[in-house]
This record gives structure tokens, sequence and C-alpha cells, in this order.
């Protein structure tokens, strides 16, 4: 089986995001940049489905511009045999993003496509979804537990209730939620090893996929700050501020 996980570089998640000074997104330059937390658990999980045997090969792709090379070599650090690089400096949104990995399924042929349930940058939670409805494949979101079986796939889900179990028929698309695994740590030798693994380049247009935007950011501002706590004397003050002041009761 082959298994195709695309990893996103986005601001990394101990950075505090500063918005710029005109409002128009938030600032990248000189910031730390890392893969989205929730693709290493996917490459962790496609790294374990090799490990038991169910797994034979691991794409890693990555849609960006040239530092995202970065992001697929820690993918490949950590295990994956060999990466693309859909290279673009355009801001892609997850319709475009999907319509670039449905380009790349196309042409690699995997079974399984393994992603995080979300980018820790815009939060969109679309891409995988999209890719699903793109391909007209099975689709696990939220995954916490996956399981290979002939031609199928058991996941486990995390859902506002709780947990549920489903069956999908292969190929299908699958996506990650916290719990399912915890990432390992690229050892040293595996970082030498991965930069003599391949990297293939691309571009939209050789994909055949119109990435022009369709949607327009109006403003970028920072939520409001906190407002300072006061003490009551008492607790007959306290309902007086409640009813009077924040009005909730």
């Amino acid at each position: 089986m082959k298994i195709l996980v695309p990893v996103k570089r986005v601001i990394d998640y101990n950075v505090k995001i500063r918005v710029k000074p005109d409002d128009t997104g938030v600032e990248t330059a000189n910031v730390k940049m890392s893969m989205n937390p929730f693709d290493e658990i996917a490459i962790e999980e496609a790294l374990r489905l090799r490990e038991a045997g169910t797994a034979s090969e691991i794409i890693a792709v990555s849609i960006g511009v040239q530092q995202c090379q970065e992001t697929i070599r820690t993918a490949l650090a950590m295990g994956a045999d060999r990466g693309i690089h859909v290279v673009t400096d355009a801001d892609v949104e997850p319709l475009a993003v999907a319509k670039m990995l449905n380009a790349v399924v196309g042409k690699e042929g995997p079974q399984l496509v393994i992603l995080g349930k979300q980018a820790i940058d815009d939060d969109s939670n679309q891409t995988g979804q999209m890719l699903a409805a793109l391909l007209g494949w099975s689709q696990a979101t939220f995954a916490s537990k996956i399981e290979i079986g002939d031609g199928t796939a058991d996941v486990t889900r995390e859902v506002d209730g709780g947990l549920e179990t489903i069956q999908v028929a292969l190929p299908a698309i699958v996506t990650t939620d916290l719990r399912l695994n915890e990432p390992r740590y690229a050892s040293l030798p595996n970082i030498m090893k991965a930069k003599k693994k391949p990297i293939d380049p691309t571009t939209p247009e050789e994909l055949g996929v119109d990435i022009t935007p369709r949607l327009e950011v109006l403003e970028v501002v920072e939520p409001p700050k906190r407002q300072e706590g006061v003490k009551v004397a008492d607790a007959a003050e306290l309902i007086d501020k409640l009813r009077n002041e924040a009005k909730v009761i």
C-alpha cells in the first residue's frame, strides 16, 4: 500500500503571533516555522502502518514557497521515503490545495491519504473533506485510531458525544486528531539520510490547477485584550456587579 501524507509549513506553535501593522495578515518574516502538528501525527501514523507491514511507501507532499522543502525534509527524517514539492509563492486556499492534492493522487495512485484534520495557522478544517469529494473516496475525519483490514479501514473518530467507530472502503481519506499517536523525534542518522532522499518539484501549472483566490481578506486584527479583574468586598457587591455591570443575572 502506498500512503500519501500532505504536510504544511506553518508558524511554530510556540511563537506568539503578531499582526502586521497594516492589518493585512500575520507577520511571517524572521519567524520560526515548523511542520503543522497535526501533519506530524499523520506522518507518524503512516510510519506505524509501514512498520506493521501494511504500507510499502510513504510520500510526503507540501505546497508553498521554496522553504517548504525544509518541512518535507523533516518528514523524510522521520521516515518518509520521498517527497513532492508543489512550488508556489501564492497564498493557496483549502479548495486550491485539495485540487492540487487531487492531481498528485492521480499521478501517484496511493491507496490511503492521511492528513492533519486542520492547520494551526488558519484552522479551516476543510482540505481533507474537499479532497475526498473531488476524488469520490471514502473519508474518516478526526481519527483517534486506525486499523487497516482487507480492502477496508476501521477508524475510531472523536465526535461530540464521545467516540464512534466506522468502517470505510479503501482507497480512503483519513484526517488525524491529537490522540491518534505521539510523533517520534527524528534521529541524527535519519536527518543525515533525509538529505539524500529525493524531492520531486512541480508547480500548480504543471498539475493543471487554477489557484486564483476566491476569498478576499478585508482585515486581520488581534483579539481584544482581557480587562483587569476587580476585587469585591462581599457577596452582595459581587451580585450587584453581575446584575448591573456584567448583565449576566
